[in-house]
């Protein structure tokens, strides 16, 4: 049986030797999961998007990651593209209105308004040169990257279940798409996000308890909850953003040539 390596932090070696962890069988578990949700994915990219078969097939994501993606298609088509791209992802994430994802952005003060303006500049630039509309979509290869990045991210967050919020990660995460792209230029660097994200969840869970609210893993918050929701990230990323600043004032402005 061939042998894979996997590399753990010191504290955390530390906790799964002492608690005597099967470390074989639960990895083998869990990426058998990834596997089956990864494969998932591709298959649903290489076919036509039909939207009733969508939300069959993306039986892990949650009913506004579904609609999301629902939603991008139909942008897509309206729009004239070839293909679904990343941005009709994002677009599709705007549109849906009431997503965690959306949270997370708000709490990274980015504003999902500015996002929507640059979508809407790159749709009519996209427009303007697109020819006649082809009667069935598939993805482009971006967006499928991005959606398989989505998966990857829920998986090793410890998720079992795919959200918007994990949708975001994966389109910041793939290096080539027109979402990936303007999410970055607004500040979305991945691994701070990627805090946020976490920080939201945390806080969700909270004020879900709060309110003894019954939702789903990525709804949309109670009244009055979001700007308390980005005011507790923000105090969560409040750390690793000093940590960042002090690293950029030990190494000094770049010189200038």
């Amino acid at each position: 049986m061939p042998k894979i390596n996997i590399y753990l932090p010191d504290e955390l070696a530390e906790a799964v030797k002492k608690a005597g962890v099967p470390v074989s069988a639960v990895c083998q578990r869990a990426l058998e999961q990834a596997v089956r949700r990864v494969t998932a994915i591709r298959e649903t990219a290489l076919g036509a998007p039909d939207l009733d078969d969508l939300t069959a097939r993306l039986t892990q994501f949650t009913s506004r990651a579904r609609e999301v993606v629902k939603l991008a298609v139909e942008q897509a088509r309206a729009l004239g593209a070839a293909e679904v791209g990343t941005e009709h992802l994002l677009g599709g994430m705007l549109a849906e209105g009431g997503n965690l994802a959306l949270q997370v952005l708000g709490a990274l003060e980015i504003d999902p308004e500015e996002v929507r303006r640059r979508l809407d500049r790159l749709g009519l630039d996209a427009a303007a040169t697109a020819g006649a509309a082809e009667t069935e979509l598939t993805f482009g290869g971006s967006a499928a990257a991005a959606l398989e990045m989505t998966v990857t991210e829920a998986t090793s967050l410890g998720h079992n279940y795919v959200g918007c919020e994990h949708l975001l990660l994966g389109l910041i995460a793939e290096p080539d798409g027109a979402a990936g792209r303007i999410l970055r230029e607004l500040g979305a660097e991945h691994r701070l996000t990627r805090h946020a994200v976490s920080a939201a969840l945390a806080g969700y869970v909270h004020l879900r308890a709060q309110t003894r609210s019954a939702a789903a893993p990525s709804p949309a918050l109670p009244t009055g909850a979001a700007s308390a929701l980005s005011a507790a990230v923000r105090e969560e990323l409040r750390p690793v953003l000093l940590r960042l600043e002090r690293l950029e004032e030990r190494l000094g402005p770049a010189d200038e040539t």
